[in-house]
């Protein structure tokens, strides 16, 4: 018997608090259908609205929804606006590569996401890019108490290369790509490519990241000084250098945990990954480490319902 939309919201919150593996997932999610059922839910909660003018209640068709607006009138579907749209690949298909990318703790590769859900690589590397496009956190909350700041570098090592192509260790460090990242102690990390590290890149990350009063944990490096002096923040030095690892309770292992978690996975899973991208990659990580705390099927509701942005190919590999 059916009964209605609040019914449908209830049999898919019983669903999500069920599954805890990708078998269960797949077993849930059937068929088109339901994937488009969920979808709806989670992306309009009963009230459809559309997504070129946001008014609600469109009429409903055989394929989708029609605006009522009669300046709009336009025919549309749940997955229009969001990083489905266009795509030929199955809801189903979607779901478990969000699913797969969420839960492995250092990522999943495009090679690996192809073989598992029988897809092309290139299909597969499109997907997770979008997926990441998802991730990626587009009202980040202030850092606030405690936060930690560091810096560190990503690229290949010249012991690595062929002899004909090494070059010295200065050379070496002016080819890797430079990342900035702050961890509020215990909480969410913010994480930015930065053409190269400085005061300035620093300081613009400080500013619209971390909120006033805090206190600002780093290592010795000269270029955090200036966070002692005549600004908002407290400024506690853990001289590393010097064989230091805990200033009075402080320390930067909130950052270095992490730094750890983005090179072992670059490193074992997705072996290089070029400067045009590895923001994405970033966000990635950042997108797991910020909900450590939930479990695999929590993570994967959140994510879908911030499935919202459109990204094209010719966008992401940079032809306009």
């Amino acid at each position: 018997m059916y009964c209605g939309t609040n019914c449908t919201f209830v049999h898919h919150l019983q669903a999500m608090n069920t599954f805890k593996t990708l078998l269960q997932l797949l077993d849930y999610f059937k068929d088109e259908d339901t994937c488009r059922s969920y979808l709806e839910q989670q992306r309009w909660g009963g009230n459809p609205a559309c997504p070129f003018c946001g008014v609600v209640n469109p009429y409903r068709t055989n394929r989708g929804f029609k605006c009522r607006d009669k300046q709009c009138h336009k025919k549309f579907s749940v997955t229009v606006g969001t990083i489905y749209e266009n795509s030929k690949v199955p809801l189903r298909t979607w779901f478990a590569a969000i699913y797969l990318c969420t839960s492995s703790k250092k990522g999943i590769s495009s090679l690996q996401l192809s073989r598992q859900l029988g897809i092309t690589q290139k299909t597969a590397w499109f997907l997770l890019h979008r997926i990441r496009e998802m991730l990626r956190d587009k009202a980040p909350q202030m850092l606030r108490a405690e936060v930690q700041i560091d810096e560190t570098y990503v690229g290949g090592k010249t012991v690595n290369k062929h002899a004909s192509k090494r070059g010295t260790k200065k050379e070496e460090h002016a080819a890797k790509t430079p990342i900035i990242g702050i961890v509020e102690t215990g909480g969410n990390v913010v994480v930015r490519v930065s053409e190269w590290v400085s005061k300035k890149a620093v300081k613009k990350l400080i500013d619209k990241h971390v909120a006033p009063s805090s206190t600002m944990v780093t290592d010795g490096y000269a270029m955090y000084a200036y966070l002692g002096r005549g600004t908002q923040f407290t400024h506690v030095v853990v001289d590393h250098k010097n064989g230091q690892y805990v200033n009075g309770g402080f320390h930067t292992n909130g950052i270095e945990g992490f730094w750890s978690l983005l090179k072992r996975g670059i490193i074992g899973i997705f072996h290089q990954v070029s400067p045009q991208h590895l923001q994405r990659y970033c966000d990635e990580f950042a997108a797991r480490y910020n909900s450590r705390g939930l479990k695999d099927a929590e993570r994967f509701v959140l994510s879908v319902q911030n499935s919202e942005g459109r990204l094209k190919y010719n966008q992401l590999i940079g032809m306009r």
